[in-house]
């Protein structure tokens, strides 16, 4: 009777804090937060007054009565991952911050390491591709794995490509460097026409050229010829292009990462040494 009365006050008190959301079991039926704290109990072979006592104890060493963080301790559940029993994602918290700009610059901050999602990356290079040329990223990988890192996590791998700007290539130089790695939305397909008042709004596009050459740069398209523009300071010369013969727009570049604190030189090195030891 006492730990039925116990089991009665623990999920009580849970609902009371969080609140009423339920989740879908594994039959159909659906579960409170604190019927699936009680299975998860369950599992772990404790009682209630297991848990009683151990919260007492995670209290007194830490000198606090956080319920949330003796829970995640007793049930080895992450901070995170108990929270969204409740209806509470932590990891939604980087998916509105962008829609809500700042007016100041300040720090970013990413999602603790124990809430990682395993999420596709590069986990064996073609050491056969060269670096040189333009390229895009998934020609360059031999092997894609699953790796639980939150920095990766936040990349747009369901609806982007991504490309690598070789180390020759000096086309919208010294705006993107080469070595630069370029996040590709393959759905801007169509060269916009108009006029920018910098070079930040102009639109780059990532091009796939005959024989598996690619570009990367500005574009215009008058009629049936595509041309590839470079950066005012760049030491290579417009190209002239049939199109869509001998060109066909990948994507518009949406995002780059690009090395700074060195020059170009000592980035081709660094990098190319890199990957002679992969």
């Amino acid at each position: 009777m006492q730990a039925a009365t116990q089991k009665s006050q623990e999920r009580a008190s849970l609902t009371a804090q969080f609140g009423s959301h339920v989740a879908v079991g594994r039959e159909g039926e659906l579960l409170r937060p604190g019927e699936r704290l009680r299975n998860i109990r369950t599992r772990l072979g404790l009682t209630t007054r297991d848990v009683e006592a151990f919260s007492r104890r995670i209290s007194k060493a830490e000198e606090n009565e956080d319920k949330l963080f003796s829970l995640s301790v007793i049930y080895r559940q992450s901070f995170g991952g108990l929270l969204r029993l409740f209806g509470v994602d932590l990891t939604k918290i980087e998916d509105h911050q962008p829609l809500m700009p700042l007016p100041n610059t300040y720090r970013s901050t990413f999602r603790a390491a124990g809430d990682n999602h395993a999420v596709s990356f590069p986990v064996h290079f073609d050491l056969g591709a060269s670096l040189n040329g333009t390229n895009l990223l998934s020609r360059m990988i031999r092997l894609w794995g699953e790796i639980p890192i939150a920095l990766i996590s936040s990349l747009d791998l369901e609806h982007s490509t991504y490309g690598f700007i070789g180390f020759k290539d000096f086309m919208m130089y010294p705006f993107l460097r080469p070595g630069t790695f370029v996040q590709i939305d393959g759905r801007s397909t169509k060269v916009q026409k108009g006029v920018w008042r910098t070079q930040f709004d102009r639109p780059i596009y990532f091009v796939e050229l005959r024989d598996d050459e690619y570009a990367c740069s500005w574009c215009e398209l008058d009629g049936r010829e595509l041309r590839l523009i470079p950066h005012p300071c760049s030491p290579c010369a417009t190209r002239f292009l049939p199109f869509p013969g001998e060109a066909e727009i990948v994507g518009r570049v949406t995002r780059i990462a690009m090395l700074l604190s060195s020059p170009v030189q000592e980035a081709k090195v660094h990098i190319a040494k890199c990957a002679g030891q992969l």
